[in-house]
């Protein structure tokens, strides 16, 4: 019988951790300071401005979209903090 509490290989420099034979990858906080305006084809993703709490790229901060609810000074929690999302294309008039 395999033992579930083996940590599986990193894939591609990410850590993964394995508690109860379930995998969590690290991630990074990074708080919410300005809401951009919506994007999607339906509107349904919002674009915000978030500073990284910790990590390598504390300090740092990003665009990113963001799917549900969300206010300034909420806080996320990043998966990477390499990629930013693209800018919003305004609207020709």
């Amino acid at each position: 019988m395999a033992d579930v509490n083996k940590k599986a290989a990193p894939k591609k420099g990410k850590e993964e951790v394995v508690k109860g034979g379930m995998h969590f990858t690290n991630a990074v906080p990074a708080k919410v300071e300005e809401l951009m305006g919506r994007t999607g084809t339906r509107g349904e993703v919002e674009q915000v401005r978030c500073k990284v709490l910790d990590g390598t790229d504390k300090d740092k901060v990003l665009r990113r979209n963001v799917k549900g609810p969300i206010r300034i000074g909420d806080v996320l929690m990043l998966r990477e903090t390499e990629i930013e999302a693209q800018k919003l294309n305004q609207r020709r008039k």
